[in-house]
Protein backbone atom coordinates (compact mmCIF):
# COMPACT_ATOMS: atom_id res chain seq x y z
CA UNK A 1 0.00 0.00 0.00
CA UNK A 2 1.20 3.50 -0.84
CA UNK A 3 1.72 6.03 1.94
CA UNK A 4 0.67 9.67 1.60
CA UNK A 5 1.83 12.41 3.98
CA UNK A 6 -0.88 15.02 4.64
CA UNK A 7 -0.51 18.37 6.40
CA UNK A 8 -3.80 19.82 7.66
CA UNK A 9 -5.32 16.33 7.76
CA UNK A 10 -7.56 17.13 10.73
CA UNK A 11 -9.24 20.09 9.01
CA UNK A 12 -12.50 20.14 7.06
CA UNK A 13 -11.02 19.16 3.68
CA UNK A 14 -8.24 17.08 5.21
CA UNK A 15 -10.62 14.75 7.02
CA UNK A 16 -12.50 14.06 3.77
CA UNK A 17 -9.23 13.39 1.91
CA UNK A 18 -8.19 10.94 4.64
CA UNK A 19 -11.49 9.05 4.15
CA UNK A 20 -10.98 8.90 0.39
CA UNK A 21 -7.38 7.72 0.85
CA UNK A 22 -8.49 4.93 3.17
CA UNK A 23 -11.27 3.93 0.76
CA UNK A 24 -8.54 3.48 -1.84
CA UNK A 25 -6.21 1.52 0.48
CA UNK A 26 -3.64 4.27 1.05
CA UNK A 27 -1.81 4.59 4.34
CA UNK A 28 -1.93 8.15 5.71
CA UNK A 29 0.80 9.86 7.70
CA UNK A 30 -0.16 13.27 8.98
CA UNK A 31 1.60 16.20 10.60
CA UNK A 32 0.03 18.12 13.47
CA UNK A 33 1.13 20.97 15.72
CA UNK A 34 -1.03 19.57 18.54
CA UNK A 35 0.37 16.57 20.39
CA UNK A 36 -3.12 15.78 21.69
CA UNK A 37 -4.14 14.97 18.10
CA UNK A 38 -1.44 12.34 17.56
CA UNK A 39 -2.86 8.90 16.77
CA UNK A 40 -1.32 5.61 15.68
CA UNK A 41 -3.42 3.12 13.74
CA UNK A 42 -2.65 0.56 11.06
CA UNK A 43 -3.38 3.01 8.23
CA UNK A 44 -3.26 6.38 10.01
CA UNK A 45 -0.31 7.73 11.97
CA UNK A 46 0.37 11.21 13.31
CA UNK A 47 3.69 13.01 13.69
CA UNK A 48 4.47 16.23 15.53
CA UNK A 49 5.85 19.37 13.93
CA UNK A 50 6.22 23.08 14.66
CA UNK A 51 6.86 24.82 11.33
CA UNK A 52 7.54 28.23 12.90
CA UNK A 53 10.47 26.70 14.83
CA UNK A 54 11.43 24.39 11.93
CA UNK A 55 10.75 21.32 14.07
CA UNK A 56 9.56 18.18 12.30
CA UNK A 57 9.61 14.45 13.08
CA UNK A 58 11.42 13.08 10.01
CA UNK A 59 9.85 9.65 10.62
CA UNK A 60 6.76 11.11 8.96
CA UNK A 61 8.47 10.63 5.59
CA UNK A 62 8.94 6.85 5.95
CA UNK A 63 7.64 5.09 2.80
CA UNK A 64 6.14 8.40 1.58
CA UNK A 65 6.37 9.42 -2.07
CA UNK A 66 3.51 11.95 -2.16
CA UNK A 67 2.72 14.94 0.06
CA UNK A 68 -0.68 16.66 0.19
CA UNK A 69 -0.28 20.09 1.76
CA UNK A 70 -3.38 21.71 3.26
CA UNK A 71 -1.78 23.53 6.18
CA UNK A 72 -2.51 27.18 6.85
CA UNK A 73 -4.37 29.40 9.31
CA UNK A 74 -8.08 29.89 8.62
CA UNK A 75 -9.04 32.89 6.50
CA UNK A 76 -12.38 33.07 8.35
CA UNK A 77 -11.07 35.18 11.18
CA UNK A 78 -10.86 38.97 11.34
CA UNK A 79 -7.85 40.18 9.37
CA UNK A 80 -6.02 42.30 11.91
CA UNK A 81 -2.49 43.36 11.03
CA UNK A 82 -1.00 40.59 13.18
CA UNK A 83 -3.42 37.94 11.91
CA UNK A 84 -2.64 38.83 8.29
CA UNK A 85 0.98 37.97 9.09
CA UNK A 86 -0.22 34.68 10.59
CA UNK A 87 -2.25 33.89 7.45
CA UNK A 88 0.79 34.35 5.24
CA UNK A 89 3.48 32.88 7.48
CA UNK A 90 1.47 29.76 8.35
CA UNK A 91 1.41 28.89 4.64
CA UNK A 92 5.01 29.74 3.82
CA UNK A 93 6.58 28.22 6.95
CA UNK A 94 4.93 24.83 6.47
CA UNK A 95 6.19 24.51 2.91
CA UNK A 96 9.60 25.88 3.86
CA UNK A 97 10.24 23.32 6.60
CA UNK A 98 9.11 20.46 4.34
CA UNK A 99 11.42 21.63 1.55
CA UNK A 100 14.42 22.15 3.82
CA UNK A 101 13.99 18.76 5.49
CA UNK A 102 13.57 16.86 2.23
CA UNK A 103 16.69 18.51 0.83
CA UNK A 104 18.80 18.13 3.98
CA UNK A 105 17.85 14.49 4.66
CA UNK A 106 17.97 13.49 0.97
CA UNK A 107 14.39 12.20 1.12
CA UNK A 108 12.87 10.99 -2.13
CA UNK A 109 9.49 12.59 -2.75
CA UNK A 110 7.91 12.33 -6.19
CA UNK A 111 4.93 14.66 -5.94
CA UNK A 112 3.56 17.60 -3.93
CA UNK A 113 -0.10 18.58 -4.20
CA UNK A 114 -0.64 21.87 -2.42
CA UNK A 115 -3.84 23.72 -1.59
CA UNK A 116 -4.24 27.18 -3.06
CA UNK A 117 -7.25 29.47 -3.48
CA UNK A 118 -9.39 31.09 -6.17
CA UNK A 119 -8.80 34.37 -4.34
CA UNK A 120 -5.79 34.82 -6.61
CA UNK A 121 -8.21 35.96 -9.35
CA UNK A 122 -9.42 39.60 -9.46
CA UNK A 123 -12.93 40.62 -8.50
CA UNK A 124 -15.09 40.51 -11.66
CA UNK A 125 -18.75 40.04 -12.52
CA UNK A 126 -18.00 39.27 -16.19
CA UNK A 127 -14.72 37.33 -16.50
CA UNK A 128 -14.53 33.53 -16.42
CA UNK A 129 -11.16 32.55 -15.01
CA UNK A 130 -9.11 29.65 -16.31
CA UNK A 131 -5.78 28.60 -14.83
CA UNK A 132 -3.64 30.32 -17.44
CA UNK A 133 -5.15 33.73 -16.66
CA UNK A 134 -2.42 36.37 -16.33
CA UNK A 135 -4.55 38.69 -14.20
CA UNK A 136 -3.93 38.49 -10.46
CA UNK A 137 -5.78 40.12 -7.61
CA UNK A 138 -3.81 42.99 -6.09
CA UNK A 139 -5.63 42.56 -2.77
CA UNK A 140 -4.21 40.92 0.33
CA UNK A 141 -5.61 37.47 -0.40
CA UNK A 142 -4.30 37.55 -3.96
CA UNK A 143 -0.83 38.40 -2.68
CA UNK A 144 -0.97 35.57 -0.14
CA UNK A 145 -1.99 33.01 -2.76
CA UNK A 146 0.70 34.15 -5.19
CA UNK A 147 3.44 33.68 -2.57
CA UNK A 148 1.85 30.42 -1.39
CA UNK A 149 1.98 28.94 -4.89
CA UNK A 150 5.54 30.19 -5.39
CA UNK A 151 6.61 28.42 -2.18
CA UNK A 152 5.07 25.18 -3.47
CA UNK A 153 6.67 25.60 -6.90
CA UNK A 154 10.10 25.76 -5.22
CA UNK A 155 9.87 21.97 -4.77
CA UNK A 156 10.40 21.59 -8.53
CA UNK A 157 14.10 22.32 -7.95
CA UNK A 158 14.28 18.96 -6.15
CA UNK A 159 12.77 17.18 -9.17
CA UNK A 160 9.39 16.91 -7.45
CA UNK A 161 6.21 17.25 -9.49
CA UNK A 162 4.05 20.08 -8.11
CA UNK A 163 0.29 20.62 -8.43
CA UNK A 164 -1.45 23.69 -6.98
CA UNK A 165 -5.20 23.31 -6.41
CA UNK A 166 -7.04 26.65 -6.34
CA UNK A 167 -9.95 25.86 -4.06
CA UNK A 168 -13.24 27.73 -4.25
CA UNK A 169 -16.18 27.76 -1.81
CA UNK A 170 -16.16 24.29 -0.20
CA UNK A 171 -19.64 22.97 0.62
CA UNK A 172 -19.76 20.64 3.63
CA UNK A 173 -22.25 19.93 6.41
CA UNK A 174 -19.40 19.50 8.89
CA UNK A 175 -18.36 23.16 8.96
CA UNK A 176 -17.21 26.01 6.76
CA UNK A 177 -19.27 28.48 4.76
CA UNK A 178 -22.37 26.35 4.17
CA UNK A 179 -23.02 25.84 7.88
CA UNK A 180 -22.76 29.60 8.42
CA UNK A 181 -25.14 30.32 5.54
CA UNK A 182 -27.70 27.80 6.80
CA UNK A 183 -28.00 29.25 10.33
CA UNK A 184 -29.79 32.54 9.49
CA UNK A 185 -31.87 30.88 6.78
CA UNK A 186 -33.16 28.29 9.26
CA UNK A 187 -33.98 31.15 11.62
CA UNK A 188 -36.06 32.85 8.87
CA UNK A 189 -33.59 35.74 8.51
CA UNK A 190 -31.71 34.50 5.46
CA UNK A 191 -30.50 37.12 3.01
CA UNK A 192 -28.23 37.65 0.07
CA UNK A 193 -25.04 39.55 0.86
CA UNK A 194 -24.01 42.74 -0.89
CA UNK A 195 -25.49 42.97 -4.38
CA UNK A 196 -26.10 39.22 -4.47
CA UNK A 197 -24.81 39.31 -8.05
CA UNK A 198 -21.30 38.15 -7.15
CA UNK A 199 -20.26 34.75 -8.53
CA UNK A 200 -19.64 31.90 -6.08
CA UNK A 201 -17.43 29.17 -7.48
CA UNK A 202 -18.26 26.25 -5.21
CA UNK A 203 -17.36 22.56 -4.86
CA UNK A 204 -18.79 19.67 -2.82
CA UNK A 205 -16.20 18.56 -0.26
CA UNK A 206 -16.34 14.95 -1.52
CA UNK A 207 -15.58 16.00 -5.09
CA UNK A 208 -12.68 18.12 -3.87
CA UNK A 209 -11.21 15.24 -1.87
CA UNK A 210 -11.61 12.86 -4.82
CA UNK A 211 -9.91 15.42 -7.08
CA UNK A 212 -6.85 15.57 -4.80
CA UNK A 213 -6.53 11.78 -4.97
CA UNK A 214 -7.14 11.83 -8.74
CA UNK A 215 -4.13 14.14 -9.06
CA UNK A 216 -2.08 11.64 -7.04
CA UNK A 217 -3.22 8.58 -8.98
CA UNK A 218 -2.64 10.21 -12.35
CA UNK A 219 0.65 11.86 -11.37
CA UNK A 220 -0.55 15.27 -12.54
CA UNK A 221 1.31 18.53 -12.19
CA UNK A 222 0.50 22.18 -12.81
CA UNK A 223 -2.22 24.53 -11.60
CA UNK A 224 -5.85 23.44 -11.36
CA UNK A 225 -9.07 25.15 -10.25
CA UNK A 226 -10.73 23.17 -7.48
CA UNK A 227 -14.32 24.14 -8.32
CA UNK A 228 -17.44 22.48 -9.71
CA UNK A 229 -18.51 23.17 -13.33
CA UNK A 230 -21.48 25.43 -12.58
CA UNK A 231 -20.77 28.56 -10.55
CA UNK A 232 -23.81 30.41 -9.21
CA UNK A 233 -24.54 33.94 -8.10
CA UNK A 234 -24.64 34.52 -4.35
CA UNK A 235 -28.36 35.31 -4.32
CA UNK A 236 -29.04 32.03 -6.17
CA UNK A 237 -27.04 30.09 -3.58
CA UNK A 238 -29.03 31.60 -0.72
CA UNK A 239 -32.32 31.01 -2.54
CA UNK A 240 -31.45 27.35 -3.25
CA UNK A 241 -30.66 26.73 0.43
CA UNK A 242 -33.92 28.43 1.43
CA UNK A 243 -35.98 26.30 -0.95
CA UNK A 244 -34.36 23.09 0.28
CA UNK A 245 -35.01 24.01 3.92
CA UNK A 246 -38.53 25.34 3.15
CA UNK A 247 -37.57 28.80 4.35
CA UNK A 248 -38.47 32.02 2.50
CA UNK A 249 -35.74 34.54 1.78
CA UNK A 250 -37.61 37.69 2.79
CA UNK A 251 -35.01 39.83 4.51
CA UNK A 252 -33.50 42.57 2.28
CA UNK A 253 -29.96 42.09 1.07
CA UNK A 254 -27.26 42.97 3.59
CA UNK A 255 -25.54 46.07 2.15
CA UNK A 256 -21.84 45.83 1.33
CA UNK A 257 -20.94 48.69 3.67
CA UNK A 258 -22.54 46.84 6.60
CA UNK A 259 -20.44 43.74 5.83
CA UNK A 260 -17.33 45.91 5.69
CA UNK A 261 -18.20 47.42 9.07
CA UNK A 262 -18.73 43.98 10.61
CA UNK A 263 -15.90 42.03 8.98
CA UNK A 264 -13.41 44.67 7.91
CA UNK A 265 -11.11 43.62 5.08
CA UNK A 266 -12.22 40.00 5.51
CA UNK A 267 -15.57 41.03 3.95
CA UNK A 268 -13.87 40.51 0.56
CA UNK A 269 -14.43 36.78 1.07
CA UNK A 270 -18.19 37.23 0.67
CA UNK A 271 -18.37 40.40 -1.44
CA UNK A 272 -15.89 39.70 -4.24
CA UNK A 273 -16.92 37.83 -7.39
CA UNK A 274 -14.85 35.15 -9.11
CA UNK A 275 -16.42 32.99 -11.82
CA UNK A 276 -13.89 30.17 -12.05
CA UNK A 277 -13.72 27.50 -14.75
CA UNK A 278 -13.35 23.76 -14.10
CA UNK A 279 -12.69 22.93 -17.77
CA UNK A 280 -9.06 21.87 -17.22
CA UNK A 281 -10.09 19.50 -14.43
CA UNK A 282 -12.73 17.88 -16.63
CA UNK A 283 -10.32 17.62 -19.58
CA UNK A 284 -7.94 15.72 -17.31
CA UNK A 285 -10.63 13.03 -17.07
CA UNK A 286 -12.14 13.78 -13.67
CA UNK A 287 -15.87 13.24 -13.26
CA UNK A 288 -17.79 15.30 -10.73
CA UNK A 289 -20.44 13.58 -8.63
CA UNK A 290 -21.98 16.96 -7.93
CA UNK A 291 -21.67 19.24 -10.94
CA UNK A 292 -24.82 21.24 -10.13
CA UNK A 293 -25.72 23.07 -6.93
CA UNK A 294 -29.11 21.53 -6.12
CA UNK A 295 -27.94 17.87 -5.93
CA UNK A 296 -24.93 18.97 -3.89
CA UNK A 297 -27.12 20.78 -1.38
CA UNK A 298 -29.61 17.89 -1.26
CA UNK A 299 -26.79 15.52 -0.36
CA UNK A 300 -25.42 17.79 2.35
CA UNK A 301 -28.62 19.20 3.86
Amino acid sequence: MKTILITGATGLVGQEIVKICHDNNYVVHYLTTRKAKLETKANYKGFYWDPAKEIIDINCFKNVEVIINLAGASVSKRWTKSYKETLLNSRLETLNVLLKTIEKEHITIKQLISASATGIYPNSYKAVYEEDCDMKSTGFLGQVVERWEAAASAFKALDIKVANIRIGLVLSNQGGALVQLVKPIKAFVGSAIGSGEQWQSWIHVNDLARWFLFVVQNNLEGTFNGVAPNAVKQKALVKAIGELLSRPILVPKVPSFIMRMILGEMSLLVLESQHVSSKKVEQAGFHFKYDKLKPALEDLL
